[in-house]
C-alpha cells in the first residue's frame, strides 16, 4: 500500500483515541499524540514541559486577541522574543506533523492535523463524534468518582477547549463537516465498527 496519512479528531468521549489505537494496530502503522510534543521538542530544543503546557489548550485572552487564524507556517528563530510562544510552539508541531506525512504511513491524533494536511494526496482525515448521552456514559465508566453531572461539565469544558484551540489557530470551526472526509458516529459503530469503516475508506483516498 502507498503511503498515507489518517488524521482523527474526536469529541471529548467518544472513543476516538481508543479507535485511533486499535485502527493502529490493524494497520500496522504508528500513531502519534503526545509523542508529537516530544519531537517537536527535540527539533527546536524548547523543554517539553512548555509544549505540553500548551498542548490543545489557548487562553481567553489569546483567543480574544486574535483577530484571523494565527498559525502561518512561519517559524521564529531563538534569538526572537516570541520563540516560546503558544504560536511558535504550534509552529514546532505543525512542522513535524508535515515532515511526517512525506516520510511515513501514519496516523495523526489531534492537534489540527486535518487542517495542516488539508489539500495533501493520500490523506484521510476522520472526525469521530457520538450524542453526549453516550459519552457521558462512557466517561462515567471509567471516572467512577465523578457524578453525571461532574462528568457532563468535564466534556463540555474539554469539547470547548478543543473548539477554541482549533479556531485560534486555523480560523476554522471543529465541527465543520467541509474539515473532514469521514464523520463517524461511534455510538452507532462502536470502535470495531469505526475501524473497519476507516479501513474500507482508505483506498478511495489513495492516489491510483
Amino acid at each position: 500500500m502507498e503511503r498515507f496519512v489518517i488524521t482523527v479528531a474526536r469529541e471529548t468521549g467518544s472513543g476516538g483515541h481508543d479507535i485511533t489505537r486499535k485502527l493502529s494496530e490493524a494497520l500496522g502503522v504508528p500513531y502519534y499524540d503526545r509523542d508529537l510534543l516530544r519531537l517537536a521538542s527535540e527539533v527546536s530544543g524548547i523543554h517539553e514541559r512548555l509544549f505540553g503546557a500548551a498542548d490543545e489548550r489557548i487562553g481567553l485572552r489569546q483567543m480574544l486577541s486574535a483577530a484571523e487564524k494565527v498559525y502561518t507556517g512561519e517559524i521564529l528563530p531563538p534569538d526572537s522574543d516570541d520563540y516560546i510562544s503558544t504560536r511558535n510552539l504550534f509552529s514546532f508541531q505543525a512542522k513535524i506533523i508535515k515532515e511526517l506525512a512525506e516520510t511515513e504511513s501514519c496516523i495523526i491524533l489531534g492537534r489540527c492535523g486535518n487542517f495542516l494536511l488539508a489539500g495533501q494526496p493520500n490523506v484521510l482525515r476522520v472526525f469521530i463524534h457520538a450524542p453526549v448521552e453516550a459519552r457521558v456514559a462512557r466517561v462515567a465508566s471509567y471516572s467512577l468518582a465523578w457524578s453525571q453531572r461532574e462528568v457532563a461539565k468535564h466534556i463540555r469544558v474539554e469539547d470547548h477547549r478543543r473548539s477554541a484551540y482549533y479556531h485560534y489557530y486555523t480560523g476554522e470551526e471543529w465541527r465543520d463537516a467541509a474539515a473532514y472526509d469521514l464523520s463517524l458516529d461511534s455510538d452507532v459503530l462502536g470502535e470495531d465498527g469505526c475501524v473497519e469503516m476507516i479501513r474500507k475508506a482508505l483506498p478511495l483516498f489513495l492516489k491510483s
